[in-house]
């Protein structure tokens, strides 16, 4: 089943007089339980694919489909609803609330969401387990390596059951060894739950996990 699709979409921005064609007439399509990632060098598009695919901005032209909705000409506080509980998200930056325990940060969807105060203990202390913090879960992300803050925000990003995670570049901030631990938690949560990933990327290290590598370059597929 289909979790999200482009259609001829375009992105252009415009600084000043100046014109960047971001993407130029992209076509795809996501299905439920892919783990794809998205490769090419650097301005081949793939941060401003995500961002469309994420509801975090819109297309020049084109459409885009999450599960089954046009969600191209959204407003912003459409494209808030559709993201709280359709889309998860993990930064390069870990873009963890620095006041927040690793607790606090993975629960943080669930208060947005209205769950029940059982609801999200549950939910919080069984992807605590899954991404191996449960002995972290009161520290704050001053207080964890790179690698436990990135494992954090991939639970906090699963942490409403969304119906897609999308990555931007999870492992440009680790060692090979924490990238790696990364790369295969999210891949055994992918098989274990189903939940589709997409993560942009260009290091080999990280294409070699994925199951379909769609290429960017110069804003079209390859």
């Amino acid at each position: 089943m289909e979790v999200t699709r482009v259609e001829n979409v375009t992105r252009v921005f415009t600084i000043g007089k100046v014109e960047t064609q971001a993407l130029r007439g992209i076509s795809l399509s996501i299905e439920e339980g892919e783990f794809t990632a998205l490769v090419g060098p650097s301005g081949s598009g793939k941060t401003t694919l995500l961002q469309l695919l994420g509801c975090l901005d819109q297309p020049t032209g084109g459409q885009v489909f999450v599960k089954g909705q046009d969600v191209s000409r959204l407003n912003r506080n459409q494209r808030a609803d559709m993201r709280r509980g359709t889309i998860g998200f993990v930064f390069q930056f870990f873009a963890l609330i620095p006041t927040l325990t690793a607790y606090e940060n993975i629960e943080m969807p669930l208060l947005l969401n209205k769950h029940t105060p059982t609801e999200r203990r549950d939910r919080v202390m069984q992807l605590l387990e899954a991404v191996d913090l449960a002995d972290r879960a009161h520290h704050r992300p001053d207080q964890m390596s790179g690698g436990e803050q990135q494992r954090a925000a991939v639970a906090r990003a699963l942490a409403p059951h969304p119906a897609i995670v999308l990555a931007d570049e999870p492992t440009a901030n680790l060692d090979t060894a924490n990238g790696e631990q990364v790369m295969d938690i999210m891949t055994r949560l992918n098989q274990e739950t189903g939940v589709t990933f997409v993560f942009a990327t260009h290091d080999p290290r990280v294409i070699k996990y994925a199951r379909r590598v769609i290429t960017l370059r110069d804003g079209i597929v390859a």
